[in-house]
């Protein structure tokens, strides 16, 4: 690590990589941690208006929002810790950054809903199998609304920042937060009949419907999180790695295989087989490859790797090759290959 912030190790061939976060990126990064910071101490002072609810109520209902509101503000704590870990640059351990940290916590996150919702269940069975009178409902609904709309402003921020910095703690949290506004919307019905009826038992009922959502939307958030850390094929990524090579094609660039893509953090990570002439001198070749890499990193920004393999072409790329004149062509170009996901991605040259 240098004066500068920049790290710089060595690969088994000698070859040096350097990792460094620039002013944007890091920018960035102080922007999610402050928003996660905010969303934090936002999630305890809306849970604490449930709690406030579940209090004077005693609604099984509205215990079960409260305790998935308890979720929310240990997700946010787990994210806050992420985000400085996942900011820290490349190292000798860890060469490829600390991105990765953002699918655990949203794994976790996700692990920490199905087991609230075990809790949900469990109060809400109780309340249909023994109901318990419900007081002072009319109270307890004012402080729902108000938790409810607070939950719904600050899920939209998150998922929109999440979105635009490309931080999956960032929008686990805020698609997180927008299930919790169902689930309230959910028990705010479900209490309002109760206020309305006297039927006790539907305060049960709600809670475990509300459960059911709770449910589903952890176990969303584990199969992302598993997709990330597994590194899953992420199709609208890789159309849009194709498109980008398709937009900037050169005749020298003969063709393209092996294209993968992957995500940590905001870190992407591009590596492809390019197929260039065999007659082409190691300087030009290099000069192709440091061009194709300022593609990318105009398109994609700062934060993006890109490593590429050279193959030398055979004379079965001679049909889709355009490189005119060719002291090596064997046979005529019969037809262009179009730069597509599944043509980019295959293991091998395909040239028909």
């Amino acid at each position: 690590m240098d004066s500068n912030g920049s790290f710089t190790a060595c690969r088994s061939d000698g070859e040096k990589i350097e990792s460094r976060n620039g002013p944007a990126e890091q920018a960035a990064l102080r922007f999610n941690f402050r928003t996660m910071l905010a969303a934090f101490v936002v999630g305890i002072t809306l849970m604490g208006l449930k709690f406030v609810g579940y209090w004077i109520t005693g609604s099984s209902a509205i215990l079960s929002d409260a305790l998935e509101s308890i979720i929310n503000v240990v997700a946010s704590g787990f994210g806050l810790g992420s985000i400085l870990l996942s900011a820290k640059p490349a190292d000798e351990s860890h060469p490829y950054g600390h991105g990765k940290i953002e699918f655990f916590s949203a794994g976790f996150e996700g692990a920490l809903i199905i087991g609230a919702a075990c809790g949900i269940f469990y109060e809400g069975v109780k309340q249909i199998l023994w109901p318990q009178d419900l007081l002072h409902l009319d109270q307890g609904l004012l402080f729902l609304v108000l938790a409810g709309l607070g939950n719904l402003a600050l899920g939209v921020i998150l998922l929109r920042v999440g979105r635009r910095t490309k931080s999956l703690v960032l929008e686990a949290d805020g698609r997180h937060l927008l299930t919790d506004v169902f689930t309230s919307a959910a028990v705010l019905i479900g209490v309002a009949v109760v206020y309305f009826t006297g039927w006790f038992r539907v305060d049960g009922l709600v809670a475990c419907l509300a459960g059911i959502n709770v449910v589903f939307w952890g176990l969303q958030l584990v199969r992302e999180a598993f997709g990330g850390l597994m590194h899953a094929a992420d199709p609208a990524l890789l159309d849009e790695i194709c498109d980008v090579l398709a937009q900037h094609r050169k005749e020298i660039w003969i063709d393209v295989h092996r294209l993968r893509a992957w995500r940590s953090g905001r870190r992407l990570h591009v590596d492809f087989h390019l197929v260039m002439p065999r007659e082409i001198p190691l300087e030009d070749a290099h000069r192709e490859v440091k061009e194709l890499e300022r593609v990318f990193a105009e398109h994609f920004g700062a934060t993006s790797d890109i490593l590429i393999h050279l193959d030398p072409c055979e004379e079965p790329a001679c049909p889709v090759c355009d490189l005119d004149p060719c002291d090596l062509r064997r046979e005529v170009a019969g037809h262009k290959k179009i730069w597509n996901r599944n043509n980019l991605t295959s293991e091998t040259n395909n040239h028909h």
